[in-house]
């Protein structure tokens, strides 16, 4: 073998060794890149049932907050239209703290990250926090209004600096 041959052999194989240490360390990143993104999905799934779970059960619950807070919520189940837009809140549950489990439609879902009701006096207050493209942190703070049966109050969108004065009506 000449000289030259062995000398573009050597650059060949040099070549082709640079090429697979390339390649492993592109393996390495992605393996190291899935764990990540594996280890942080573990850890916010455990975070929100840990954040869901209370420390003592429901009966217990029950015994200690006021029995008419939770008949005085559950008027505030069902679906709620705002007519000026089409948007619907829908209340599915409230426990007797006043934490609902709600949606939110334009028309499509809008992730609602905290939903919840006070009651001050004999006034029931909606408090729904909206977390989603185009809804950084939106929030409706409303109150029961009984005699028309709707939700009246305040949308503030912080994305635009703006908050509109909002009526939701039950939908039937």
């Amino acid at each position: 073998m000449r000289k030259s041959d062995r000398r573009d052999t050597r650059i060949s194989e040099s070549r082709a060794q640079a090429a697979r240490n390339r390649m492993s360390a592109h393996i390495i990143m992605l393996l190291l890149t899935m764990v990540i993104i594996i280890t942080l999905g573990v850890f916010l799934l455990r975070g929100k049932q840990t954040g869901a779970q209370s420390a003592a059960p429901p009966a217990a619950q029950e015994s200690v907050a006021h029995p008419e807070a939770k008949t005085e919520f559950e008027i505030l189940q069902g679906r709620w239209l705002r007519p000026d837009g089409g948007y619907v809140v829908e209340i599915k549950e409230i426990d007797v703290q006043g934490k609902m489990a709600a949606a939110y439609f334009n028309p499509r879902p809008i992730n609602v990250s905290r939903a919840e009701a006070t009651l001050e006096g004999t006034t029931i207050k909606v408090f729904i926090e909206l977390r989603d493209i185009n809804y950084p942190g939106a929030t409706y703070h409303l109150t029961y209004d009984p005699a028309r049966d709707q939700l009246k109050g305040i949308y503030i969108q912080p994305a635009l600096q703006q908050s509109f004065d909002v009526v939701f009506v039950r939908m039937k």
